[in-house]
């Protein structure tokens, strides 16, 4: 596959696959990468998600892989060349655009870059030690593995709420913690979690230690009172993160212009500072983060990526 492609897709959530259904429908045969660099998730946070009930179309709700092999399928029915790898480096210094994965270059008339957001964690010594023994940024992963169990969700958001209120379908009791004394999350999120008998709240606080490693498992924490500095020890099974995301652009440094957190700057829609890459989805966009949003801004990045080919006559 060395001949020049029209345009190279990098990523696989909703913008991703929609990206390529609009241009493979322009017969673009657009080139995808479903892999993500920095360990990000093929198919995007909808892998991660169950029930999604706010996209258009699906009334009764649609579970979020389920909803991706939807949009995977459609790009692939109309001629998109999807490949399971990831994008290791990428060379934008002149056209045609240059991508590497797997060892391979692979170049391209045009770019899209799609490659989303990932969970933050707290960084904290323990929490990695007990990733996968308790320890999950996943509700819908690992939620199953806690039936009748008490856990500890980290955050004050709509995400965090959303795994809170989800987790209350195994766990005994959720107990949020956040930073702050009030939730960031909206309104009918936080009437949700307010009202549901089995979830609880500790605010001001943040968790400075999981116990314990040396067991393998997750015991209890150690947790810190922001305002009063206080320390105290809390009972828990599981703890569950959701502090909001970074974008994955690091494939993109020194190659087209980011923003302070490295959200990668787009005018005109989807437009980078690079005439001919594209950007759009949760890489781009730190305010909305939403499925529907993502699938807008990559049909936005296709139909970009489509003039931009007739301007400069392919």
């Amino acid at each position: 596959m060395n001949e020049i492609q029209d345009v190279i897709i990098i990523g696989s959530g909703p913008a991703g696959f929609t990206a390529a259904v609009y241009a493979a429908r322009a017969n673009l045969k657009p080139l995808l990468f479903e892999g993500l660099a920095k360990g990000g998730q093929p198919g995007g946070q909808l892998m991660l998600t169950t029930e999604v009930e706010n996209y258009p179309g699906f009334p009764k709700g649609i579970m979020g892989p389920e909803l991706m092999d939807l949009f995977r399928k459609q790009a692939e029915r109309f001629g998109t060349i999807l490949l399971q790898q990831d994008v290791t480096s990428v060379d934008f210094s002149k056209r045609p655009f240059r991508v590497t994965s797997d060892g391979k270059e692979y170049s391209g008339k045009s770019v899209i870059i799609a490659t989303g957001a990932s969970a933050n964690w707290l960084g904290i010594p323990s929490e990695k030690a007990l990733q996968g023994y308790g320890v999950s940024a996943c509700a819908t992963c690992d939620g199953f593995f806690f039936k009748g169990k008490e856990v500890m969700v980290v955050g004050g958001g709509d995400s965090a709420v959303e795994e809170a209120t989800f987790l209350t379908k195994f766990a005994s009791k959720v107990t949020l913690v956040h930073r702050r004394d009030a939730l960031r999350a909206s309104k009918i999120m936080q009437d949700r979690a307010t009202s549901n008998p089995k979830i609880d709240f500790i605010w001001d606080s943040t968790i400075t230690e999981i116990k314990d490693p040396s067991q393998k498992k997750v015991t209890s924490v150690v947790l810190k009172n922001l305002k009063t500095g206080a320390t105290s020890e809390r009972k828990t099974d599981g703890v569950f993160m959701a502090i909001g995301h970074t974008p994955n652009s690091e494939l993109f440094k020194n190659q087209i212009e980011l923003d302070a957190k490295g959200y990668i700057c787009v005018t005109e829609g989807s437009k980078t500072s690079v005439p001919g890459v594209f950007a759009c989805g949760d890489v781009q966009d730190f305010k909305y983060r939403q499925a529907i949003t993502a699938a807008g801004s990559g049909c936005m990045a296709a139909l970009d990526a489509e003039r931009f080919l007739e301007a400069s006559h392919g």
